[in-house]
């Protein structure tokens, strides 16, 4: 019998789509960054197609034949990703419209994720850094909440290029906490 040391998220042998997903999110989030005159029709296409992949992702990941400890939080999170991308990507004017709320909603849940990984892995040497990340994500959920409110354009765009650049620099991070420890 197997005996694996688990985190909060699991491990799997499929981390390195976490990464690439990781990498794409922290490229899009410098194009955003550096050609903000392309708008949100534009912005919002882009990461809804990536918070589809990043979904569908998540989704693998807890269907697995080997679901990792945690595999709910990754069904929730991919459903709610798959969702709020699609929403993003059927219609430009509703996404234009909308684009800040759901950004609030998906870095308010996982950054409510990020606090529970670090109750749950109190016993780790960096579990500080999951209630660092979890508390920050929420700020910036909540930052896009009030962007949102009063239709700050500038404002969406540059938290918009930020919040992705560290989701992307999160998910890289995250996605090594995931690689299976080599078999002895």
């Amino acid at each position: 019998m197997k005996t694996l040391s688990m985190n909060f998220w699991g491990q799997t042998r499929y981390w390195w789509i976490v990464l690439v997903v990781g990498i794409l999110l922290v490229l899009g989030g410098f194009a955003y960054w550096f050609w903000p005159a392309a708008g949100f029709a534009v912005a919002s296409q882009i990461f809804g197609w990536l918070l589809i992949m990043t979904g569908v992702v998540q989704l693998c990941v807890s269907a697995g034949v080997n679901r990792p400890r945690g595999w709910g939080w990754w069904l929730a999170g991919g459903v709610i990703d798959m969702f709020v991308g699609f929403m993003l990507v059927r219609s430009v004017i509703l996404s234009e419209l909308v684009f800040p709320y759901f950004l609030a909603v998906i870095f308010i849940f996982w950054g409510i994720a990020g606090i529970i990984a670090s109750v749950n892995s109190r016993d780790k040497h960096y579990w500080w850094m999951y209630l660092v990340n979890g508390i920050l994500m929420m700020i910036i959920g909540f930052f896009f909440m009030e962007a949102g409110y009063t239709q700050n354009m500038m404002m969406v765009s540059f938290l918009a290029a930020l919040a992705f650049i560290y989701w992307g620099f999160t998910l890289a991070m995250t996605s090594y906490d995931m690689k299976p420890l080599p078999e002895k």
